[in-house]
């Protein structure tokens, strides 16, 4: 009985102190960041089910959009303000494209990877203009590998 409890006590501490965290992922929208110009900063996120990504307006004219067709299955798409901080929930596994709306022909784009790549090949169909189209075959050619 002594060591039924012992191991009650021991699961119900794991559950309700230790058990895994949530991350938050912080991105930058930058003017100029280590990529060049008009950048998510960083632009890869590996992410698990759960996990929060901030986008943080450092630099003036930016917003994080969701790019339509770049969403797996049931994730809910979403569109932040110019200038606004947003923090997005990312529950659904694969992959999700992510623009800033004002610089998505200049290549401000990013990746985020739930968990598995679900719908990457999907993905790799959409169609994007300018820059963004260069920078998302990168960025879906590190999804692959990763």
């Amino acid at each position: 009985m002594k060591w039924t409890l012992t191991i009650a006590a021991a699961l119900a501490g794991m559950l309700l102190g230790g058990g895994a965290q949530a991350a938050d992922h912080q991105v930058q929208m930058l003017n100029k960041g280590d990529k060049g110009a008009m950048v998510f900063q960083p632009d890869f996120i590996a992410a698990a089910p759960g996990d929060t990504v901030t986008f943080l307006p450092t630099d003036k004219s930016h917003d994080a959009e969701s790019v339509n067709g770049m969403l797996p299955e049931g994730a809910t798409p979403f569109k932040g303000k110019v200038n606004e901080q947003i923090t997005v929930t990312f529950d659904k596994e694969g992959v999700y494209g992510i623009k800033c709306t004002p610089h998505y022909g200049m290549g401000m784009v990013a990746l985020i990877v739930v968990g598995n790549a679900v719908n990457l090949e999907e993905a790799k169909t959409v169609k994007h203009p300018g820059k963004a189209k260069k920078v998302f075959a990168e960025l879906l050619e590190q999804a692959a590998a990763n």
